[in-house]
């Protein structure tokens, strides 16, 4: 019994001893600026660079005007797809569309040969 009291005692006086110091918080600020202060990277202002370039970045992109890049290609003697697009449909593409097959008209003939084949 006196060991097992012995031991508990012990116990308790390492957890009164350890117990403070798991409660002291860390003050990462300070580290942070001990750190910088020691020329370590600086993220926050790596991050604002890298946002100001990103939003030059967008602004270019939005300044590209599309329809001129298009008509200087085709000054160039690229392909006008518009151009193909309605010579197509000009052609018998249209037609192809009405000469369709009638597939509720092949079903019903398929039904005739089939009650003719079971009769």
């Amino acid at each position: 019994m006196k060991r097992i009291a012995l031991a508990l005692t012990a116990l308790t006086a390492i957890a009164i001893a350890v117990a403070p110091a798991s409660y002291a918080a860390v003050d990462f600020d300070e580290l942070r600026r001990e750190n910088l202060d020691k020329g370590a990277v600086d993220f926050d202002e790596l991050r604002r660079e890298n946002l100001d370039k990103s939003a030059i970045a967008e602004i270019q992109v939005k300044g590209i005007d599309f329809d001129e890049l298009r008509q200087e290609n085709l000054d160039k003697g690229a392909v006008d797809f518009d151009e193909l697009h309605h010579e197509n449909l000009d052609k018998d593409a249209v037609v192809a569309i009405y000469a369709a097959v009638d597939f509720d008209e092949r079903r019903r003939e398929n039904l005739e040969k089939g009650a003719i084949a079971n009769a």
